[in-house]
């Protein structure tokens, strides 16, 4: 299939004016900087982030492979591992120093939130804190904490019948069903 001319070029957004960056462009990338408390991060976040950042590529690629590895209390097969890895190593260099220097006040932003929120979290988690899930679901206005044990930093691939079975319960009691 041949795509025309006009999908063949790069898309390209204005950004709209309210959203453009106010800091440093180049944010430091040794570690996330929130106004929220750093016992919220877990063992991996403490140690790792500078490294996803390197501008090296084969130390980014290693240390994705030991977040991924630190995502899951319950290890994904290798196919899963590798596919994961690679969705994880499109994210480009620059993104993730942003998502990582960023400076936000979070829990200014859960107390506005005015929607209704399931805060999920695996007890084996090494990235977060469950400390940091009991705080996000007490700050969030009428927020709901489930608690996944046995279970890391992605309930939703290593419980996905329950997670699934939960989403899906809320999403009928927030819609009235």
């Amino acid at each position: 299939m041949i795509l025309p001319q006009s999908l063949r070029q790069p898309l390209v957004l204005p950004v709209p004016t309210n959203f453009r960056r106010k800091t440093n462009p180049r944010p430091a990338p040794n570690h996330a900087r929130t106004n929220s408390n750093p016992r919220f991060a877990g063992p991996f976040s403490s140690i790792r982030f500078a490294e996803l950042v390197s501008e090296d590529l084969a130390t980014r690629i290693a240390a994705t492979r030991t977040f991924l590895h630190a995502c899951f209390a319950r290890q994904p097969s290798q196919d899963e591992f590798e596919t994961m890895l690679a969705f994880n190593m499109m994210v480009p260099r620059a993104v993730r120093a942003a998502m990582t220097g960023r400076e936000f006040d979070a829990d200014g932003l859960f107390r506005r939130l005015a929607l209704p929120v399931l805060v999920t979290f695996g007890i084996e988690d090494q990235i977060l804190t469950l400390e940091g899930a009991r705080q996000v679901a007490g700050v969030i206005p009428g927020a709901r904490l489930s608690l996944y044990d046995g279970v890391g930093h992605a309930p939703f691939w290593e419980d996905a019948p329950r997670f699934n079975a939960e989403l899906a319960a809320f999403v009928r009691t927030v819609a009235g069903r």
